[in-house]
């Protein structure tokens, strides 16, 4: 495999020396939520990602659906280079039920611990760089979720804290236990929320910034259809933003980004992640993608430079974000 030449720019994520490239992969849709995975494809977009100097790749217990199959992909892809590699996992579901798959939390110390322990497995290595709890339990004090974590990091078995979709109280209240070095959200130029108040907080106390879905969940590739023109097991088929009224408005949003995009001489995504990037060095998107050719396109990302200009057009076409919630009320993360 060809060693990566180091192109990708790094940027520092927190101030407990994490580091990533500034473009990072995603890996939730090889193995659920898009439609059938393809683990060839997978693991070939991954090397491909090391080539290019892509060092942070995300995974979770839920991506496996609770049998582990999304962090034995990614631990056995990055087998030839591990150590050159940032690997963060998530922890935070109770998975017993396969009936019921990411509707019930679990941040209990002792489950804390066994998620890490099966992750550690998976993965096939003997350190977690980044563990996230993937989402708050309202059930469990988050001063017991980052002392737990905290121990997790004095016994070696991980690097760095890492919160998901957690609110300023919430990320305030675990720093002041052990140090949060990053923080994972949704946040596109689609989908604006966190800059209200999570931004501001994360800054304050000096924790990165992980923007999952930065491409709206594919919206922003152009290659979309309305809601019912998608099969039940992709959850664009049930997104807001896919429904009848949401889907004409962001569509005509995303084709005036385009048009943006073309006169650049760039594609669509490219000015989204772009656009992600120029909001803050302490910012490091992890777009997902099964194919090697979108990964490279997202990837170029990092070298292309936006006006004052290009930017306040941005702005104009998408001051707020897309039409519909991210999610429905029934998936909506509670922030604490």
């Amino acid at each position: 495999m060809t060693q990566h030449d180091g192109k990708l720019p790094h940027r520092t994520l927190g101030t407990q020396g994490l580091e990533a490239g500034a473009i990072g992969l995603g890996t939730m849709g090889m193995t659920m939520a898009y439609g059938t995975g393809d683990e060839q494809g997978g693991i070939a977009t991954i090397h491909r990602a090391y080539e290019l100097g892509v060092t942070l790749f995300d995974t979770a217990e839920l991506y496996g659906m609770g049998t582990g199959t999304n962090e034995q992909l990614l631990g056995q892809a990055v087998k030839g280079f591990r150590d050159e590699i940032t690997i963060a996992t998530k922890f935070g579901f109770d998975l017993s039920d396969p009936g019921k798959v990411g509707a019930a939390l679990d941040s209990r110390p002792e489950h804390i611990r066994e998620v890490t322990e099966n992750s550690l497995r998976h993965l096939g290595t003997d350190h977690i760089d980044v563990l996230y709890q993937h989402r708050v339990d309202p059930d469990v004090p988050i001063e017991d979720v980052a002392g737990t974590v905290g121990e997790l990091i004095a016994e070696g078995k991980v690097r760095y804290f890492g919160l998901s979709e957690a609110g300023p109280d919430v990320i305030r209240r675990a720093h002041a236990v052990h140090p949060v070095s990053v923080l994972q959200t949704e946040y596109s130029v689609v989908e604006r929320a966190v800059e209200a108040e999570v931004l501001p907080v994360v800054r304050e106390l000096g924790i990165g910034f992980v923007p999952y879905s930065p491409l709206g969940r594919g919206f922003l590739t152009g290659v979309v259809k309305p809601a019912a023109e998608y099969p039940a097991d992709d959850m664009r088929s049930f997104d807001e933003r896919w429904q009848p009224g949401n889907y004409e408005k962001n569509l005509a949003a995303i084709q005036a980004l385009t048009t943006l995009a073309q006169s650049k001489g760039i594609a669509v995504t490219q000015l989204a992640l772009a656009w992600l990037l120029a909001q803050g060095e302490d910012i490091v998107p992890i777009p997902g993608t099964r194919s090697p050719r979108r990964l490279e396109e997202n990837v170029a990302a990092a070298h292309v430079p936006l006006t004052a200009q290009d930017l306040a057009d941005i702005q104009e076409i998408l001051p707020h974000g897309a039409a519909g919630a991210r999610y429905p009320a029934s998936m909506m993360p509670t922030w604490h």
